[in-house]
C-alpha cells in the first residue's frame, strides 16, 4: 500500500459513496478544500482511503476520512493515520483533532485522542470533537 498526497478533487468519490452516499456529491466538499493537505491510500493501483487535513496554525484538523467499506477494518485507516500524524510532526504541528463519528471514536483513541465537549450531531449522526497533542501522539 502506498500513501501520498492528492489533489483535493480526487477524494469526493470515496467520500461521497462511504461517508454521504444519500447526499449530493456536493455535500461533501468543504471549505478550505483547496488548502487543505489531502491523503490517499492506494492499494493496487486503487484508491482505497482518503483523508483531508486542514492547517491552521500550529493545528491540524482532519475531515471527511473515508475507507472503501469493502476494506475496512483491515489497517489501512490505521497506517493513513499514522502516515498523516507522522508528516504532521514533521512540519512542526503540535495538536491534531477531528469531529469523530461517535460509533467511531475507539478508532481514535488508540491515537491517543480524547473526546472533549458534548455529543452533537450532523445530519443525524452523532459526534464528538476529539483531540491530541502531537507530542504524545501514538
Amino acid at each position: 500500500m502506498e500513501i501520498c498526497r492528492i489533489q483535493w478533487q480526487e477524494t469526493i468519490p470515496l467520500r461521497h459513496a462511504v461517508l454521504w452516499p444519500e447526499k449530493a456529491p456536493e455535500f461533501c466538499h468543504v471549505e478550505g478544500d483547496k488548502d487543505a493537505w489531502h491523503f490517499g491510500a492506494f492499494h493496487a493501483g486503487r484508491l482505497v482511503s482518503v483523508a483531508s487535513v486542514y492547517p491552521d496554525g500550529d493545528s491540524a484538523r482532519l475531515r471527511k476520512f473515508a475507507t472503501a467499506t469493502g476494506l475496512q477494518g483491515q489497517g489501512i485507516g490505521t497506517r493513513m493515520v499514522e502516515h498523516i500524524l507522522s508528516e504532521l510532526k514533521r512540519n512542526g504541528f503540535s495538536r491534531f483533532w477531528c469531529d469523530a463519528r461517535e460509533s467511531a471514536m475507539g478508532f481514535y483513541q488508540r491515537f491517543g485522542m480524547k473526546p472533549y465537549g458534548e455529543r452533537f450531531y450532523k445530519s443525524d449522526v452523532p459526534y464528538f470533537k476529539m483531540s491530541v497533542p502531537l507530542e504524545s501522539a501514538l
